[in-house]
């Protein structure tokens, strides 16, 4: 999730090579001309989908992450997928693949997961060997910003999910990223996405809940610090005055503590609508002492009017 995701896994490892990196705002500055020099970029296309059938309630997320580093190209995936009554469920293909290609703009192809089409023409994400396959119709853009060269751009719209014998209608947000002058699969960042908390939910019939907080004030530039959007029957509304509390952060192994649920609220139509959000069934995927990256369930409810819906999807905390 930044998604989405194993970008913001590796960017807060610590090393002594960071200070041979361009500095973080070169992102947003860099020229054309410079970056043809430097040729150095970063994709990632991260998709989470949320869905229900008679068996219950499942949830999916791949990141798609790829780069250039001069005449080098690299692409990873980072992927996870959660059962309502089965829990965490195992998934071939985490990881580095060869990006043999060289492809950036479109998703390269790995021993595991194949790609066809595009976000904005329909796509299908296929693996047999994890017995899946994903049908996404053609998404509609939520949020979009440009900063420099910078693009960060956030897209929902109805999926289906096939996983060994079932068939599961539901929804996915995508997230977009590109950033020149940067590549966490090359080289190595420190605090990126500083307290990331990222929710990719769907509420209720009516659609999709995007919520994110970071605590960078460069990165702020591209994606804010707080930041999302609701769909409600296919009209999409920005969560301007978002307002969003972690709380009751529990201690784990080393110097972080995680959130155990998020209250807040955002502007409906002129009104604050609150909204409280357990993260439960915590998946702790990375553990640095002095931070660490975990996804969990999140359920709870989002009130718009009167009227308290479900919520229900991904959650995904970066310390």
């Amino acid at each position: 999730m930044f998604n989405h995701s194993m970008i913001m896994i590796c960017v807060l490892f610590i090393c002594a090579s960071c200070t041979h990196n361009p500095p973080l705002e070169n992102i947003f500055t860099i020229s054309q001309e410079e970056l043809n020099k430097l040729q150095l970029e970063y994709y990632s296309d991260y998709f989470s989908f949320v869905g229900e059938d008679n068996q219950g309630k499942v949830s999916f997320a791949i990141d798609n992450n790829r780069g250039q580093d001069q005449r080098s190209w690299q692409a990873d995936h980072f992927l996870v997928m959660h059962d309502e009554h089965k829990g965490w469920q195992s998934l071939i293909g985490n990881g580095l693949y060869p990006n043999t290609n060289g492809l950036l703009k479109q998703i390269p192809d790995s021993e595991y997961f194949q790609f066809r089409g595009t976000p904005q023409t329909g796509m299908k994400l296929l693996s047999q060997a994890n017995k899946l396959e994903l049908q996404i119709e053609p998404l509609q853009n939520r949020l979009s910003k440009n900063e420099g060269l910078s693009i960060y751009q956030m897209n929902s719209g109805t999926a289906v999910l096939s996983w060994n014998d079932r068939t599961i209608p539901g929804r996915v947000i995508h997230e977009f990223l590109y950033l020149p002058a940067f590549n966490r699969l090359s080289r190595k960042y420190l605090g990126v996405f500083k307290d990331f908390h990222g929710i990719y939910a769907k509420i209720g019939n009516y659609g999709d809940l995007y919520i994110h907080s970071q605590d960078n004030p460069v990165m702020a530039k591209l994606i804010g610090l707080n930041n999302g959007f609701i769909v409600m029957n296919n009209e999409t509304l920005p969560l301007n005055n978002l307002i969003i509390n972690p709380q009751d952060r529990s201690f784990r192994i080393g110097l972080h503590r995680w959130p155990d649920d998020w209250q807040g609220s955002f502007d409906y139509v002129g009104k604050q609508q609150p909204f409280s959000l357990q993260l439960k069934q915590r998946n702790d995927i990375a553990n640095w002492f002095i931070g660490g990256f975990a996804m969990g369930i999140v359920n709870g409810t989002v009130q718009i009017n009167d009227e308290k819906i479900e919520v229900y999807g991904l959650g995904e905390v970066i310390l």
